[in-house]
């Protein structure tokens, strides 16, 4: 079972490096165009070249100065446009016109 192995990680990297490429927006893809990756990813995947090259290259990755990536998620009770609406909403829909 353990002489398997190598072959089930490669198939897995094999697979999640294809969808990844047909999952990423066109405007993310480097390089290359994006038909171009996949048929990369596809033809030389048996050999690991194909989506070692996609995960190093193919992908914009975008990471800030500070090692996050610029688009991060905050928790609503923290978010301050979101307790700004809130605040709003509650004027708006308060019964009693206050």
């Amino acid at each position: 079972m353990l002489r398997y192995l190598p072959t089930l990680l490669v198939l897995a990297l094999w697979i999640y490096a294809f969808v990844d490429c047909l999952n990423t927006p066109e405007e993310e893809v480097r390089h290359l165009p994006k038909v171009v990756w996949v048929v990369i990813v596809l033809v030389f995947g048996w050999v690991l070249v194909g989506p070692v090259a996609w995960l190093i290259t193919g992908k914009a990755r975008a990471v800030s100065a500070g090692g996050q990536s610029p688009a991060r998620w905050v928790a609503p009770d923290d978010d301050p446009e979101f307790l700004k609406s809130l605040d709003r909403d509650g004027k708006k829909d308060d019964p009693r016109g206050e």
